[in-house]
């Protein structure tokens, strides 16, 4: 899992979703394009459960605008909006964040011989 800032060049319908299914790299729960099942790392069940946990916090694809610009159709005039992570998305982010320290810690002490 990696929390990744995209840019797009074009407001292309599903660009970052089938880009990111292309390299590998399937969107969180993100079913139509395989982001709905682990695809690399473990299968242990602690690890699947808490993923499938994961999925029922965050029960929609990963993806959020935080800026969207477009020239206005009728207007002309350039329109600008800026949104904050959602809840959920910000839920799922702090549990791996932590589920991954952890880890951490856990190849630390096997390193250090503990």
């Amino acid at each position: 899992m990696t929390l990744v800032e995209l840019r797009l060049e074009t407001g292309r319908t599903h660009q970052i979703r089938v880009h990111m299914k292309h390299i590998g790299h399937p969107l969180f729960n993100d079913s139509p394009y395989g982001g709905d099942r682990i695809v690399k790392g473990t299968v242990f069940t602690k690890y699947k459960q808490f993923v499938d946990n994961c999925f029922k916090i965050l029960n929609r694809h990963a993806l959020h605008a935080k800026e969207l610009g477009f020239r206005h159709p009728v207007t002309n005039e350039q329109v600008q909006f800026d949104s904050e992570l959602p809840q959920d998305m910000q839920e799922v982010i702090e549990k791996w964040r932590t589920y991954t320290s952890g880890m951490n810690r856990q190849v630390k002490n096997k390193l250090d011989g503990q």
